[in-house]
């Protein structure tokens, strides 16, 4: 740490850092790169040198804004756990791997499953849309370093003349979020082993010239338990004499919990996130963490809202007056929850443009707050009027609010969030109005979205087509959607969603109050990536959004049709949200929207509505003490949207790639009258919470992975068939993959289908006989 003397007086540089940066790049080059390696199309050291592209222009990027410290090892060719587990060498025994190295393929294998073997599970990484590969671990696990990309990543760093700081997962981290996969074994058990290869680590950090590392502990947000508390102190003081200057950094939630815990670690400094929990601010000023540095997450790594940099500002020198120890700031979290850089954006809408940051910019706001707190408010006067008048736009513009909103809202009466009679009098009227056989085969909703499907409404976007061109290519693609579905046998059909871009931006865009970007990328696992609309107003639905789709579809077929909607929960968790009203409050607006669109169908004669809440659990507090307020606002919001139907409507909900055994009561409580959910990955797990919940309504676990190019064998279907069937009773069971079918081709989504509607048929009958 740098003294430097200003004209006022002799102060410290406060430093300046990031935690992660978007590692897709700004133009999704690795997501190119990845899936033409994977097709065929180009070799390994293609996709390499792409990587190293993006990172030395990642680097840069940053050491332009201004950013003193930069990461290393935030880059990742498909997910930074998956890495530690490469690096670590912590490869499940399944996949027979010998070597003392972790070739690329087998680095893929794991997250997208071989032929002889399926991928390691998947799951939401803390309460974002990012997924994260789970580790596997048993009695047999061993440690040993089995991999040279980070050390490798320094070396790129250094050549560029890049301040580099590592990030590495902590060993608590990693070990607590992977899971056990034999009985009667703990996987702290394993830490003892686990520690000497983080020293190793470490060590030859040190050798090659780094002197801080990030070590990312973030489960100290969350509720644990002593043993796991216990452990920090054990694996802290393993770690204390490699020579590292460690950065015990902690995000998406408060730690001040962990106060004591945390003052004694032999660390040398915390990071603490001030955006999602501000409030812990003063406990960490008011004991004794003078002697560690102090790293402020102070702009919010999550959204894409522009800071106040004023009050900021002002929230900032009050802090450096009380802490008598040095202080560091950086954005609360890695920035690979927001797109590169706004810059990109030359469509947006100039006014909502000017109230955004990305996280180019949020960098560039770092280091503003850096060099103001330095060199006094009047250095940067000209980018806090900036930011000051960006701001009172915001908060005065008339687009951001709707009467015709609020007056809804607030005649809202607890009969819009009850269905007219409960579940078992309603399955005797569906029953009869459908007829579905024992095991009722049906899909999550989309189907493969070829290259076609994506020109043909590239071409109309640029109006390159007309509307009635468009309407007859769409028609077709559905028809022939339909055709296929009835070739193969399903009993239960969709439309297949070719109109569709993005299950919530396409509803976005029929909405008031969202705004949309050309570039606004984020990664949500591997290649895939998303790009979230903007909530930005009070939500409002014009005119009808998916009736004349599934209506069409309907007319093509005598078997039921499912309209297909995105749930308010999952609009609200997969947009970039306003953050000057309560989420509960737009998740009901959301709510609103969604219920006018189910009415609509349900009038036009659609017998099944489909609403997905796959961000259901995503959106749960970090705390258990913080759950109920949250699964309260959250349900209501499902209710209201899907319980102005009759009882022979039939609600379906689609959850999956999240934990939910300690939620089943509220997911109970949404009153849907099917579920389908993520199975396939954990071998049908979930279900024995179901069990032990007796879940009430109908369910639907999935019994293959739509996110491999894995097909299974009917057989290996037919065995996590039969385990559903003996945990649900087969009257309440319906058969259907893990999730959508957008991002498989039709070959395999043919084969694959084929194989689960067998597989059905031959448990049918034998369950009928």
């Amino acid at each position: 740490m740098m003294v430097f003397r200003s004209c006022r007086e002799n102060i410290m540089k406060i430093l300046t850092h990031n935690l992660g940066f978007p590692r897709i790049g700004a133009q999704r080059e690795l997501k190119k790169a990845l899936e033409a390696h994977w097709k065929g199309q180009s070799e390994a050291a293609q996709l390499l040198a792409t990587a190293r592209e993006i990172r030395a222009s990642n680097w840069l990027s940053q050491q332009k804004s201004g950013i003193d410290l930069i990461p290393v090892g935030d880059f990742s060719l498909y997910d930074h756990i998956l890495d530690m587990t490469a690096l670590l060498g912590a490869i499940p025994h399944r996949f027979e791997h010998t070597g003392d190295q972790v070739p690329l393929d087998l680095y893929f294998a794991m997250a997208r499953g071989t032929v002889n073997q399926p991928a390691m599970e998947m799951t939401k990484w803390f309460n974002t849309n990012y997924h994260y590969i789970v580790p596997e671990f048993d009695h047999n696990t061993r440690f040993h370093l089995a991999s040279d990309w980070l050390f490798q990543e320094i070396k790129e760093a250094k050549v560029l003349g890049i301040n580099t700081k590592v990030v590495l997962i902590g060993p608590l981290t990693y070990l607590y979020l992977g899971k056990e996969i034999t009985p009667d074994f703990q996987r702290l058990d394993l830490l003892p082993s686990l520690l000497p290869v983080y020293r190793e680590i470490l060590q030859q950090i040190v050798a090659l010239g780094v002197e801080w590392v990030q070590i990312d502990e973030p489960i100290l947000a969350l509720d644990l338990e002593q043993p796991w508390l216990d452990s920090f102190t054990e694996a802290y003081r393993a770690l204390n004499d490699t020579g590292s200057r460690l950065l015990l950094t902690s995000y998406f939630g408060a730690v001040d919990h962990h106060l004591a815990l945390l003052e004694n670690l032999p660390v040398d400094g915390l990071h603490i996130d001030l955006s999602s929990a501000p409030e812990q601010l003063e406990s960490f000023l008011t004991r004794n963490f003078s002697s560690k540095i102090l790293s402020l997450g102070c702009i919010d790594g999550r959204n894409i809202w522009r800071t106040d940099l004023s009050q900021k500002l002002e929230n900032l020198a009050q802090t450096v007056s009380r802490f008598k120890g040095n202080l560091w700031i950086a954005p609360s979290c890695s920035l690979l929850h927001c797109p590169v850089d706004l810059s990109l954006e030359t469509k947006l809408d100039p006014e909502i443009r000017n109230w955004l940051a990305f996280s180019t910019q949020k960098l560039e706001e770092i280091a503003t707050l850096g060099l103001g707190l330095y060199q006094g408010k009047e250095s940067i006067q000209e980018i806090l009027t900036a930011s000051n008048q960006a701001n009172q736009s915001r908060k005065t513009s008339c687009r951001i609010h709707n009467p015709v909103v609020h007056h809804r809202i607030n005649h809202l009466t607890e009969r819009d969030s009850q269905r007219t009679h409960p579940f078992a009098i309603r399955k005797q009227q569906q029953q009869q109005r459908f007829n579905l056989p024992l095991l009722p085969t049906t899909t999550i909703g989309s189907f493969p979205q070829t290259s076609a499907i994506r020109q043909v409404r590239a071409a109309f976007k640029k109006n390159e087509l007309s509307h009635l061109e468009y309407l007859s290519a769409m028609r077709q693609e559905i028809c022939e959607t339909i055709r296929k579905q009835e070739e193969i046998g399903l009993d239960v059909l969709v439309h297949g969603e070719p109109e569709r871009n993005d299950m919530v931006e396409y509803f976005g865009e029929q909405l008031w109050g969202y705004a949309f970007t050309e570039n606004g990328w984020v990664q949500s696992y591997g290649s895939r990536c998303v790009k979230p609309p903007i909530l930005y107003g009070d939500v409002y639905r014009p005119e009808a959004m998916t009736v004349d789709w599934i209506s069409y579809a309907q007319s093509q077929t005598s078997r039921p049709v499912k309209g297909m909607l995105t749930g308010p929960v999952t609009m609200l968790f997969w947009s970039f949200v306003r953050d000057d009203q309560p989420r509960a409050d737009t998740a009901l607006q959301l709510a609103l929207a969604i219920r006018d669109e189910v009415t609509d169908l349900e009038k036009a004669g659609i017998g099944m509505i489909q609403i997905d809440e796959p961000a259901f659990r995503e959106g749960l507090p970090l705390r258990r003490q913080d759950w109920q307020h949250y699964l309260d606002w959250a349900v209501k919001a499902f209710r209201v949207a899907s319980s102005g139907v009759k009882d022979e409507t039939q609600i379906h909900t689609h959850m999956c790639y999240s934990e939910f055994h300690d939620i089943l009561p509220a997911i109970a409580e949404l009153d849907a009258d099917v579920i389908t959910i993520e199975t396939s990955r954990s071998r049908m797990e979930l279900l024995d919470a179901f069990v032990k919940f007796s879940y009430p309504n109908e369910i639907g676990p999935g019994v293959y992975d739509i996110h491999s190019p894995r097909i299974p064998d009917t057989s290996e279907m037919l065995e996590l068939l039969k385990k559903a069937s003996h945990h649900i009773d087969p009257k309440l069971l319906w058969v259907n993959p893990d999730c959508g079918l957008k991002t498989r081709n039709w070959p395999e989504t043919r084969t694959a289908l084929q194989k689960m509607v067998d597989c059905a048929k031959s448990l049918r009958s034998a369950l009928q006989t």
